[in-house]
Order: structure tokens, then C-alpha cells, then sequence
């Protein structure tokens, strides 16, 4: 449920419905520590919104100020998204079913408007990689369990239609995204699996290359996954996602186990920047937030009115941590 909420989120630049989905959990008792926070799987992007039909179809939610009807709500939302992910816009995605057939790195292609997959630029790859490490972010970067593929690793495209019509023949687009790829760049000659799946264009390319460069997607990913760890947050508990003004901001507040202290999970899914005062349960004033993936950072203090002031540059992300 939270994956076509947080994909919706960066393909428009509105945190809103991603907003909604974590009111409802909370409302309903669904604790994300209970979750698998994954990237791309083996199958397409869904956007069923199943919450949104049935008896809830007719029933009223908060959107925007305004009350909409859980249908209402998911024809907007899905049309938003076909809008963005397939046809003249993003030709190299299909529809399957009620969602997209997709790779990770194809959405985000499709969110920059790049029409030909084969004429990325490498200005257009260092933004895809840095829309993806948002991504990332926000699935490792709460309680539960993050997971993501080898697809995701190496930053595969989908594959051209034509090298598997015969796949497609049922119907089934979602082989586009099932490419073959070679994670150790073990058999870098190799055209296909020996399943005979078509080897995708990886373009970020194998992991051991990738680990040598710092800036690298899989380099900053283990950053990223290194604070996961020595925080414990896969063990954390969501205390609050506090209201905020900014259109494109997320916030999360979690708990650290064994009273270790507070988390903020902080995101910018929009393309302007973001620079607002959020109130923060459960901290007193004074109290100092470092960074938890740049910890030589200046730290930010808890203001008199409880408040913590965030500054993020467009699809900045920041992981803040209290101790105490």
C-alpha cells in the first residue's frame, strides 16, 4: 500500500496522499515495524488502492482541507500516475492489470520526462540516482524490514517489448521489468540468463565496480544502511507524522528502542525547497538533533514552542537523531 503512496508522492510532488496512507495506519493500528519496505519486486507497480474500494469507496476522507470519497480519491491518484508512467510520456513502460510495469530506474526516467531510454545523459543518471537513494531512504530509513532487488542494485531499465513478444503473447507486460543482470559482473559477455530471459542495460552496473567509487548509488545505499543499523531503527517504534505546510514534505518521528532516544525521517518529494518549523511530541526545547549520515553536521536544536526547524534543498532527505 505504501509503495504506489511514496512513488505517487515523487512522481507529483505531494506528499498529501503518502500523508493520508500513514494516518490510516495509525488509525487502524498498523504498525510499520511490521511491514516489508521493498523497492521493485518481480511483479508490476500496483495501484488497486484497495483501501480506497468497497464500503470505503463511498466513505469521506481528509484531502487537501477538502472531504473526498475513497473513490473519488483513487481515480485521482491512479490517473495522476498513468498520467506520468506510460503511454506518449514513457513509452518503455506498459500497463498491467491495475498497475505499471516498471523497473525502479524507469519510473524515475519517467518522472524527469525522459522519452528514449537509450539517449540518457549523464546528468539524467546522476539525477535518477539520486531520486532513487530517496527512495531508498524512505523505505530503509523506518521500523520494519527494507528491502530491495538486484534490479534496483545494478539500476536496470526495463527491456525493449520486442526481445520478449513471445512473453507478452498472454498478456503478461510484466516481463518488460524482469530483465536479466549480472550483479557481480561475473560474465560481463553474456546476452541473456541462462533461463533465456534478455539481459537489461544496468546503469549503474555491477556492484563490486560500484563499491569502488564513493558517490556511487550501492556506496551511499550502505551509508545509508550502516545508520539503519547502529540506530536500530528496523527495531524503532512511529511515535508521530506531524502535520506540516509544505506540499512536499514527509515526516516521520520514531522511537528508538530501549529508550535510546527520537528519530526524524525527514523528506523533500518536491522540486522546490522546503523551509518550515515542525513540531516535534515528546522533546523538550533545547534538545539537539544530529545528523545520522553526516554527523559532523550542525545540529538542530529543539525551539521554546517544541518546534524543529527543517531546511531540505529539493529531494533532500535527512535522517535526525536526539539521544536521551
Amino acid at each position: 500500500m505504501t509503495r504506489p503512496a511514496y512513488d505517487h508522492a515523487l512522481l507529483t510532488g505531494d506528499a498529501e496522499f503518502l500523508r493520508l496512507i500513514y494516518r490510516l495506519m495509525r488509525q487502524y493500528g498498523i504498525d510499520p515495524g511490521r511491514l516489508i519496505h521493498a523497492l521493485q519486486n518481480h511483479d508490476e507497480l500496483t495501484m488497486g488502492l484497495a483501501p480506497f474500494t468497497g464500503i470505503h469507496a463511498s466513505e469521506h476522507f481528509s484531502y487537501h482541507g477538502r472531504k473526498i470519497t475513497g473513490g473519488e480519491l483513487r481515480d485521482l491518484v491512479r490517473n495522476q500516475m498513468y498520467e506520468r508512467l506510460i503511454g506518449e510520456r514513457a513509452p518503455y513502460n506498459l500497463k498491467f492489470g491495475e498497475g505499471v510495469a516498471c523497473t525502479t530506474v524507469s519510473l524515475l526516467a519517467a518522472k524527469l520526462g525522459i522519452r528514449d531510454l537509450s539517449k540518457i545523459t549523464a546528468e539524467q543518471k546522476e539525477s535518477i540516482e539520486k531520486l532513487h537513494l530517496l527512495l531508498a531512504f524512505f523505505n530503509a530509513m523506518q521500523p520494519g524490514v527494507f528491502a530491495l532487488s538486484g534490479w534496483d542494485l545494478v539500476g536496470d531499465l526495463t527491456l525493449r517489448a520486442a526481445v520478449v513478444r513471445d512473453r507478452l503473447a498472454d498478456g503478461d507486460t510484466r516481463w518488460i521489468n524482469r530483465g536479466a543482470y549480472d550483479l557481480l559482473g561475473t560474465n560481463p559477455g553474456a546476452a541473456g540468463s541462462p533461463e533465456g530471459l534478455p539481459r537489461a542495460v544496468a546503469l549503474y552496473g555491477p556492484l563490486p565496480q560500484q563499491l569502488e567509487r564513493p558517490d556511487s548509488f550501492a556506496s551511499q545505499l550502505a551509508r545509508m544502511l550502516r545508520a539503519r543499523a547502529q540506530l536500530r531503527l528496523y527495531a524503532a517504534r512511529l511515535v508521530d507524522v506531524p502535520s506540516v505546510r509544505a506540499k512536499g514534505l514527509f515526516v516521520l518521528v520514531h522511537e528508538l528502542p530501549e529508550g535510546a532516544g527520537r528519530e526524524i525521517t525527514a523528506i523533500n518529494f518536491g522540486d522546490r525547497s522546503v523551509d518550515e518549523a515542525v513540531h516535534v511530541r515528546g522533546v523538550a526545547a533545547g534538545s539537539k538533533f544530529t545528523d545520522a549520515l553526516e554527523p559532523s553536521a550542525r545540529a538542530l536544536e529543539i525551539g521554546t514552542g517544541g518546534t524543529l526547524r527543517l531546511r531540505l534543498k529539493p529531494y533532500e532527505t535527512r535522517a535526525l537523531v536526539f539521544r536521551g
